[in-house]
């Protein structure tokens, strides 16, 4: 059985204690293990400090040429990659592939950022914020608002649904602002994330001290935070709050940013032609979210809002669209749907199904066990697509992490559509498709606040929308409320997160040397 290690302060290390099993959750079967038990963090955080120091050193442009290497690197041991991402995450090999590739794309897209920076700053290592500020009657003495790089450490705590792309979203971002990184993989899917630091350690690509990585609890890690350091974290709700609440973080200013559940919505709009290509672009991205990683997506579409008019036709061509799923072990030839990632999400997926169908009705699926095709009797994480008619409290309330939507009847009005998104509290992103202009105008404005991102999908670009889930570096990635309030990735946006934004008055000839404007 492979052993997780742990690599901290410049070298793997093996915790003691009992260890953690990774299971197979296509066939239950013990993989790896790992424990983080006896881990000196506070050595690992000042190692981070003052290690790292050789990562804020380097210029934008060199730090684009590490994101590219560290891409290059992932890309070269792709199919190693996507093997491990089938045996650990109960992925398909699609699946499998939207989790690396999705990694190296935003390696690589953060490179391109780099690059874009580097010809904007030269070798300067901060970033400006709009054009100097006259302060004065003399126009000699202005202001100009500057980011620098805050000299802390960037812990990141991340989910189990994209051991892969999930890590390096972060670590892209981190990197390029000139922040070394401490990186925690949900353990029970910890086994890519582990190979790709091996990886990049092996590479010799990396900054001593740029990253470190924790197989296992965190210990007291995050007590020992200080008021430069930041947290960012994926997961459920109430973790986040809980982190939020960790004390010592309100009285020493630790920076955290959270992504959390999110009932991610799907709207259609009245004037969507049934069957048309509006339609049919809107079906194809609901199977999609609905399956793809079991849809165990913090993106995919959990509630459908459709006019009364059109739920039974939607409800009728959905069932259709999945009758081709075949849930399975993910390496059996013909599986399109593999299993949950873990016992625990399994629990939750049919405790919540049992739920949301309270009142309502079941068209498909529901919350009995299955097996899945090629697996052991009785064994695999296993859950059937279920598409649910109706709602009730729990289905603006209760995010079911698996595959799994409501179908829910709306007025058809931009503000019935808009208050349907605001009973989510918070979510990170949903659709709209319409190509009526006045109903687009009215609903955005009504659903935005509500949102992190929208895709308003008209029939001009329906065939070429990049669908709802899919996370762009070049787009805020987070949400409100609910969703945490955090948000990541948006181009040079997401470096803001790790750099502190200082008012500086004083001539203008002065800072125009200093900060490069020709002043």
């Amino acid at each position: 059985m492979i052993r997780l290690e742990s690599y901290v302060s410049g070298r793997w290390t093996s915790g003691a204690g009992r260890a953690t099993t990774l299971v197979n959750p296509a066939t239950e079967e013990a993989i790896a293990e790992t424990s983080s038990e006896g881990l000196d963090f506070g050595a690992a955080l000042d190692h981070a400090r003052t290690a790292g120091a050789s990562l804020r050193s380097l210029s934008f442009a060199e730090r684009a040429s590490l994101l590219k290497a560290m891409a290059k690197t992932l890309h070269a041991n792709r199919e190693e990659l996507l093997d491990l991402a089938q045996k650990n995450g109960g992925n398909t090999r699609g699946d499998a592939k939207f989790d690396v590739d999705g990694a190296i794309g935003t390696l690589s897209a953060y490179a391109v950022t780099g690059e874009q920076l580097a010809a904007r700053m030269g070798d300067r290592r901060f970033l400006l914020d709009g054009d100097f500020i006259q302060l004065a009657r003399n126009p000699r003495f202005v202001g100009q608002h500057v980011y620098t790089t805050r000299p802390g450490v960037a812990v990141h705590i991340n989910a189990f649904n994209f051991p892969a792309w999930g890590t390096y979203e972060k670590i892209a971002v981190s990197f390029l602002a000139g922040v070394p990184v401490i990186t925690k993989p949900a353990t029970a899917t910890a086994l890519v994330t582990w190979r790709t630091v091996q990886l990049l350690v092996e590479s010799g690509s990396l900054p001593e001290g740029a990253l470190q990585l924790i197989c296992g609890s965190t210990g007291d890690l995050l007590s020992r935070l200080q008021p430069q350091d930041h947290l960012a974290f994926t997961g459920s709700n109430a973790t986040g709050s809980a982190l939020r609440g960790t004390p010592g973080f309100a009285s020493k200013g630790v920076r955290v940013t959270v992504e959390a559940d999110s009932l991610n919505a799907a709207v259609c709009g009245p004037d969507v032609e049934v069957g048309g290509d509006l339609w049919s672009t809107m079906l194809r991205n609901v199977v999609q979210d609905m399956t793809q990683k079991t849809g165990q997506k913090c993106t995919a579409v959990r509630r459908v809002f459709l006019p009364h008019s059109h739920v039974a036709e939607f409800e009728e061509a959905l069932l259709d669209a999945l009758t081709g799923v075949v849930v399975g072990d993910p390496t059996t030839d013909g599986v399109t749907m593999g299993p949950v990632s873990t016992a625990s999400q399994l629990r939750d997926a049919r405790s919540g199904i049992a739920a949301l169908a309270e009142g309502n009705r079941v068209a498909v699926g529901g919350a009995q066990p299955i097996d899945g095709r090629n697996a052991p009797a009785g064994k695999g994480y296993y859950v059937r697509p279920t598409v649910i008619v109706g709602a009730n409290d729990h289905t603006h309330d209760l995010e079911v992490f698996g595959p799994c939507v409501s179908l829910v009847a709306y007025d058809g009005s931009a503000a019935g559509a808009a208050a349907g998104i605001g009973r989510g509290q918070g979510s990170l992103v949903s659709s709209f498709y319409a190509d009526d202009r006045a109903w687009i105008g009215e609903v955005v404005a009504g659903a935005a606040p509500w949102l992190g991102r929208m895709l308003v999908c008209g029939s001009k670009v329906a065939d070429m929308a990049t669908p709802p889930g899919m996370v762009l570096p070049s787009m805020v990635h987070g949400g409100p409320g609910r969703a945490g309030g955090g948000e990541e990735l948006g181009g040079e946006r997401g470096l803001l997160f790790y750099m502190q934004r200082t008012a500086v008055a004083g001539d203008r000839v002065a800072l125009g040397k200093v900060f490069g404007t020709g002043e």
